[in-house]
């Protein structure tokens, strides 16, 4: 499954490339559309295919704006109520023709009837080609599982606005000073039709509010370097008021980690509660003018909660640094 378009001037950054929020909503279309036409290739219930979590995406290359944008999508292992897609997007320079990987994606969904959107349906197997390729396959599965339970513990955290709004009273390169709220009432032009947000719209928003918090701790240019694993807790209706929340959590000498919540809470329904729909960890990287890579102000950490937070980000760092250097180390010199 493939698609592409070209990108316009208003798919830009401040920085002049194209949104890293642009390219995640574009991932996730491709895989909506590749997943909700397997779950529906056998006879049965028809259903659509709900985006439940994004595994990590590193940016490998910026993407500029004239260039077009080639989404490849593709099924790559099935449970009895899930989808896996691998998306990779290339861009193209129209006028030389020349190509380069800019992301790469791995995207689970699950079929929800359209009868009952609670309701999750079964997914049509997948036929391997290789008998490896599902043995594979069902040890991703059984890593994001763990990792969606863990997650779900920390469900309860909140994420206070911040008490007084000026800025000029707070010190720099705090947590308070940077953190950042976005609040958005969710519209039909936001939702499938079925009602529901689409996924890439909440993870286009996500990536705004950290975009916001990276830009007010270093007050330079920033472009996404990776989004760590999204987790996507429940649907989001239309007509909900969703809340996304940003936080610095760690900084190493060229890199900051920032928390982002969404929560959502459906005003028109007065049965039910605020609650947790979304939350992800965004990594950015500050740059000059020139687009070079520039230090990052580290982050001064002021409760325990926050040293707290800042050593759990720096142990996905280091553990993300390794797994780097492991990949290097596996590449045959020549």
């Amino acid at each position: 499954m493939r698609l592409c378009r070209i990108m316009r001037p208003d798919d830009a950054n401040i920085a002049g490339n194209v949104h890293g929020g642009t390219i995640l909503k574009m991932i996730e279309e491709a895989g909506a559309i590749i997943s909700t036409r397997h779950c529906n290739s056998q006879k049965g219930e028809t259903c659509v295919a709900a985006l439940a979590r994004v595994e990590r995406t590193d940016f490998l290359s910026p993407m500029c704006i004239g260039e077009v944008a080639h989404v490849s999508a593709e099924i790559t292992y099935t449970s009895k109520h899930s989808v896996e897609v691998q998306v990779t997007v290339m861009s193209e320079n129209i006028l030389t023709g020349a190509r380069r990987v800019t992301n790469k994606a791995a995207l689970w969904y699950v079929p929800l009837s359209l009868k009952n959107v609670d309701k999750v349906l079964e997914v049509p197997p997948l036929v391997y080609t290789r008998k490896e390729q599902e043995e594979e396959g069902r040890k991703r599965y059984e890593a994001q599982k763990l990792e969606r339970m863990e997650t779900k513990w920390k469900n309860g955290d909140i994420m206070q606005p911040s008490i007084n709004p000026d800025r000029q009273t707070k010190e720099p390169y705090t947590v308070s000073y940077s953190q950042s709220t976005l609040i958005h009432l969710v519209g039909p032009s936001d939702c499938t039709l079925h009602g529901f947000v689409h996924g890439g719209v909440t993870m286009k928003l996500m990536d705004e509010v950290a975009g916001i918090v990276a830009a007010r701790h270093c007050k330079t240019n920033i472009v996404t370097a990776s989004v760590d694993a999204i987790n996507f807790h429940d649907k989001i209706r239309k007509g909900c008021v969703i809340t996304i929340s940003g936080r610095m959590t760690f900084t190493s000498n060229k890199s900051m980690e920032i928390e982002v919540l969404v929560d959502a809470d459906p005003v028109a329904l007065h049965s039910q509660e605020r609650y947790r729909a979304a939350s992800a960890f965004v990594t950015y990287v500050s740059l000059s003018k020139e687009g070079k890579t520039l230090p990052v102000p580290q982050l001064l950490v002021e409760t325990e909660e926050e040293k707290k937070r800042f050593e759990e980000g720096k142990g996905r760092y280091l553990q993300m640094k390794a797994k780097r250097q492991a990949q290097i180390d596996a590449v045959p010199q020549k």
